[in-house]
């Protein structure tokens, strides 16, 4: 499909972070998944070539470049080489904003530039082990004591949780009132932190994953983001930009799922003759096909209705629904046109299939997205 929405500059950004892709991820794909962690030397030299937090401002260290299609770019071409242990996406676009947009300037002084050469990786802590996406049911407290916060409680599925080196964590500030949350960036050297261990999943098996604990940490006060009790706000106000990239990256990985099976059943003979001459192939694949260009051209949409500054949940969660869905009928489709070998851990296709359940759960699940959507059909406007 014909996207005329990147222009040159686009296009040679999607090239050298792609050949960034081919050689120091792609290669060495086994080898990360067998010890659950993609090397923090990776977003090192990430951040050497500029690819993490391009649009954080030019002093402290970034590109300056507001346009959001160069977070797409990374996201998407992250998701069209098959690659999900390294998340630069989690790490620029989702969290990154907290501190950019809430983050007073001491806190951008002292953790973007590291950020963004990738010497400190980040990551967020909201999930509890009770609370999922019902962010009032939320138990860990920072009770105010002076010139610090306690904070005490535990996380749980927590992306980065081994590597991380700087956390923005979610917790309770007002006990009585289930949304006074608040945020605040906590570092992972603290006394009373603790990272459990590397937690075992389906799929995605180099994405480092942890519970993490924490035992009367003392935060400083000027950890806090933005003000008080306004968590919850700050939460809601990044889901749009959050839920598109997630989006945008699993059409990333149809678009890979899709052509390892192309390459399949283009190659397998049945009867005499390749599978991608059986009309029942051909008609899977040109439904995937059709489905894959519409779900990108709606989120080529909506990247630009972020750059214009008509950033809506609404619309992000409807293509969160929609492309977190796709990317596991492709998943599925593409196992059953590969027949028994699509059951083999060795063909790339199972990884998806293993990789793709879990983008219908996190950045909230398919049932929440169409909550989401409901409620906007049945309010009265």
């Amino acid at each position: 499909m014909k996207r005329h929405c990147f222009t040159q500059e686009h296009e040679m950004f999607r090239e050298a972070f792609r050949a960034f892709l081919d050689k120091e991820l792609v290669p060495h794909r086994e080898e990360f998944m067998k010890a659950g962690i993609v090397p923090r030397e990776v977003y090192r030299k990430a951040g050497e070539m500029g690819f993490l937090i391009p649009q954080a401002p030019e002093a402290f260290g970034g590109l300056g470049i507001e346009d959001f299609r160069f977070q797409a770019i990374v996201a998407e071409e992250i998701g069209r080489c098959g690659e999900t242990g390294f998340m630069p996406q989690l790490h620029s676009t989702i969290i990154a904003p907290y501190i950019l947009n809430h983050g007073s300037d001491y806190l951008k002084d002292k953790y973007i530039p590291k950020a963004i050469s990738g010497e400190y990786i980040l990551g967020v802590a909201m999930t509890e082990p009770d609370a999922g996406s019902d962010l009032a049911g939320m138990r860990a407290t920072a009770i105010d004591n002076g010139d610090h916060y306690v904070l005490n409680g535990n996380k749980t599925y927590i992306s980065n949780g081994i590597c991380g080196d700087v956390f923005v964590v979610a917790a309770r500030t007002n006990p009585q009132i289930p949304h006074a949350i608040s945020l605040f960036v906590v570092e992972a050297g603290w006394e009373g932190f603790k990272r459990g261990a590397n937690l075992d999943k389906m799929g995605m098996k180099a994405q480092d994953t942890a519970e993490l604990f924490f035992d009367n940490v003392k935060v400083p006060k000027e950890n806090l983001l933005g003000v008080e009790g306004q968590g919850f706000k700050y939460l809601m106000g990044g889901l749009a930009e959050e839920r598109l990239i997630c989006a945008i990256w699993n059409n990333g990985a149809a678009e890979y799922g899709f052509n390892l099976t192309k390459d399949f059943v283009t190659d397998r003979k049945v009867f005499g003759k390749p599978l991608s001459a059986m009309q029942n192939t051909q008609f899977t694949m040109a439904q995937l096909r059709a489905r894959i260009d519409m779900a990108t051209a709606y989120t080529d949409k909506l990247v630009d209705d972020i750059n214009l500054g008509d950033a809506n949940s609404v619309s992000a969660s409807s293509a969160k629904l929609l492309c977190s869905e796709l990317l596991c009928d492709v998943a599925d489709e593409g196992v059953q046109l590969h027949g028994g070998a699509g059951y083999m851990q060795e063909y790339p296709i199972c990884q998806l299939y293993n990789d793709a359940r879990i983008t219908r759960i996190f950045a909230g699940t398919s049932e929440i997205m169409k909550l989401i959507i409901a409620r906007d059909i049945f309010s009265d406007k």
